[in-house]
């Protein structure tokens, strides 16, 4: 099926449940939650009726669609009564005035799974088109250049932007920084490029990657009993080494984001938006909870620097910037520096660190290299697999 016919039929099941979801807000007050009696209603009736003629509007999702009808309140007064009398509690009575709610919310959910899985492959090949054609547009352009800039690039962007926000639907409005992407975009001068390099597009892209990929969608797993498999004669070893070029730089940041948030000592990790590191790269921030054997408990600033860099090691000069930009942040004290790198520190580097840290200056350096990431998402790996590296 064209992609495009599917999500015109998308946006009319959308807009047919949108009207669903008014008349039942409209017709829940109607209905009895305890003993009542008379008969039904007649602006009750008229939104069954309402009812009635919408619901051919919403296909099939998986097989499963919504079918029955607006409960029939006089009916429904009646169990009540009825229930009361008897002295037996009216379960089924209440789930009968609350099925029309529940359906609403489990075909809306469905929706949603379905478009993001119509749109995913899409997305991917968009988001591709505009990270191939950013470097190309700011290389050599002036960080404060006032040149409008239009070229092949620069439509090459605007068009992939356009219809990653058709894919998306109202889900690109909440994206971080999607309206600066736009502005930016619009008026298109070189200092406008460069920030929808820095700042605009690397927020963008995070959106764009969590609106295709919802939480409940699973990670593709093989069609195997895994029980019967562990119980068989397996070949090889575990391995603990990580294929790192799986990710760009974002894509590490994002697995480092997620690695700091599951160590229980880390409190308030935050993803910055602006960095002073000389490579560009943004920093995370988060508080250090410390515990003594006294039940003493303090809290340090941390400040973590990310670098996806696999073709060379993170030298000293590297270090000693980090350790430089830490003392210009603002209060309160950055007391730490870690240094994650998906490569490997040089001897140098390593010496560096060792000797700021036995000298007892703020802040101390702690070195990250490749092996301790992968020692610690080897006990997690739920997030090396969520981020694609397992």
């Amino acid at each position: 099926m064209d992609l495009e016919e599917l999500l015109r039929a998308m946006d009319r099941t959308a807009a047919n449940l949108t009207k669903l979801e008014s008349v039942w807000e409209r017709a829940k007050p109607y209905v009895p939650t305890s003993a009542a009696l008379g008969g039904s209603n007649p602006a009750y009736d008229d939104l069954a009726r309402s009812w009635a003629d919408l619901l051919p509007g919403l296909p099939e999702i998986d097989g499963w669609t919504i079918t029955e009808q607006l409960p029939d309140i006089a009916a429904m007064g009646q169990d009540y009564l009825d229930h009361l009398e008897v002295g037996v509690y009216p379960g089924a009575v209440h789930a009968m005035g609350e099925k029309p709610e529940a359906d609403l919310a489990a075909y809306r959910y469905r929706l949603d799974r379905a478009r993001r899985r119509a749109a995913r492959g899409r997305l991917e090949q968009l988001t591709a088109t505009v990270e191939a054609a950013l470097p190309v547009i700011v290389k050599g352009l002036a960080r404060d250049s006032l040149d409008r800039i239009q070229n092949e690039q620069t439509e090459q962007i605007e068009e992939a932007v356009g219809e990653i926000a058709r894919l998306l639907g109202d889900a690109a409005e909440t994206i971080e920084r999607w309206w600066d992407l736009h502005r930016h975009m619009r008026f298109s001068q070189g200092h406008d490029w460069h920030d929808i390099v820095e700042f605009d597009w690397p927020s963008v892209r995070a959106g764009i990657e969590s609106g295709a990929v919802g939480d409940s969608d699973p990670l593709p797993v093989p069609p195997i009993d895994l029980g019967q498999a562990a119980s068989g004669h397996l070949t090889g070893s575990a391995t603990l080494a990580l294929p790192w070029e799986r990710l760009d730089d974002d894509g590490f940041e994002r697995l480092l984001y997620d690695l700091l948030r599951s160590i229980p000592e880390h409190e308030n990790v935050q993803w910055l938006m602006q960095t002073r590191a000389p490579d560009k790269g943004r920093d995370l921030s988060m508080d250090r909870v410390l515990r003594d054997g006294s039940g003493g408990v303090r809290t340090e600033r941390v400040i973590v620097q990310a670098k996806h860099w696999r073709s060379k090691s993170v030298s000293p000069l590297a270090v000693n910037e980090t350790i430089t930009a830490g003392k210009l942040w603002s209060p309160p004290l950055v007391r730490g520096i870690v240094i994650a790198t998906s490569g490997r520190f040089t001897a140098d580097a390593v010496s560096l660190a060792e000797r700021h840290n036995a000298e007892g200056a703020v802040p101390y350096i702690d070195l990250w290299p490749d092996s301790r990431l992968e020692t610690l998402l080897a006990q997690r790996p739920h997030i090396a697999a969520a981020h694609g590296l397992r």
